[in-house]
């Protein structure tokens, strides 16, 4: 085991962390400034990370099909959470939903920079889209029970995330990117996506630091949802590495699949929870298994390392 990249990749995430808890404590930063760095990752500097990502990744058949894949096993997954909770008598409409997607917008592509240094983020952003287009539309349908195809797609077209991954994409599998730097102008579109993006990781984790309020979580009534997102991501890890070793012929990255089944569900389920008490289980449950993510991070950086 490499201990001192154990330490390099660990101890920026969970210094932030803390500094993200020091910053609650102390009232360093207010819930609005949060809110605001939020914002500012999601509309700014994690477009610029996908627009980079999406347009640097290799295209083909095989890798065209990983986000086919992903989005029928996102669907597949929250089928098993649904049968989990009435085996176990886990109630709650939303409480199925944990079982399923991935919050890798607000905590994954800054941990897998941290994980895989050396790899393009590509290799993760591929995973992620169809994470993104199955939150966009099944997910949503299903969890709020509407099926208005207008805001469904209003809602699509006004993220940032989205269009950054249209962009990407276009430039990528058109041969676009390519053509730039024939042209002498793709540094400068490197330049521009390097600068706005820098600072996304440390925002993220500052940001999920100072949410993580560990005595207010209800330890007791959270443990049976912390299992059933383990029990689900560990059938869907399982699934997706056979898959690529057997039919893919390895294009995904294997540590890139493991990071994206240890994330927490995404971030938004509460919004879309119309009960009080839901609501705050939910975002109990987020808090718990976020802290679960950073534990397995640090026993990947072991494994990796």
């Amino acid at each position: 085991m490499n201990v001192s990249f154990v330490l390099a990749t660990c101890l920026p995430v969970f210094l932030t962390l803390a500094l993200g808890m020091l910053c609650r404590s102390k009232q360093i930063l207010s819930r609005e400034q949060i809110d605001g760095l939020k914002k500012v990752v999601l509309n700014i500097t994690l477009p610029a990370v996908l627009v980079n990502a999406f347009a640097t990744a290799e295209y083909s058949t095989a890798t065209l099909a990983i986000p086919v894949v992903v989005y029928v096993l996102c669907y597949l997954a929250l089928l098993l959470g649904m049968l989990y909770c009435k085996i176990f008598r886990l109630k709650g409409h939303a409480t199925p939903f944990l079982s399923t997607g991935f919050e890798a917008g607000m905590i994954g592509y800054a941990l897998f920079a941290l994980l895989f240094p050396l790899e393009a983020e590509s290799r993760f952003a591929i995973l992620d889209l169809g994470h993104v287009l199955f939150v966009f539309t099944l997910f949503k349908i299903l969890i709020t029970g509407k099926t208005d195809g207008k805001a469904i797609l209003k809602d699509m077209v006004s993220s940032p995330i989205l269009w950054a991954v249209i962009v990407g994409f276009i430039l990528g599998v058109t041969g676009l990117y390519g053509k730039l730097h024939d042209w002498g102008v793709g540094g400068i579109l490197d330049a521009l996506t390097a600068f706005v993006s820098a600072p996304t990781g440390m925002v993220i984790l500052l940001t999920i630091g100072y949410d993580l309020v560990l005595r207010e979580i209800p330890w007791k009534k959270t443990a049976g949802l912390v299992a059933m997102r383990l029990v689900v991501m560990g059938a869907l890890a399982t699934v997706l590495l056979l898959l690529n070793r057997y039919l893919l012929d390895g294009i995904m990255l294997p540590g890139a699949v493991l990071l994206m089944c240890i994330l927490p569900p995404p971030f938004v389920i509460p919004v879309f929870v119309d009960a009080e008490e839901e609501r705050v289980q939910i975002s109990a449950a987020l808090s718990a298994m976020t802290l679960m993510t950073m534990i397995l991070f640090a026993v990947l950086t072991v494994v990796y390392g």
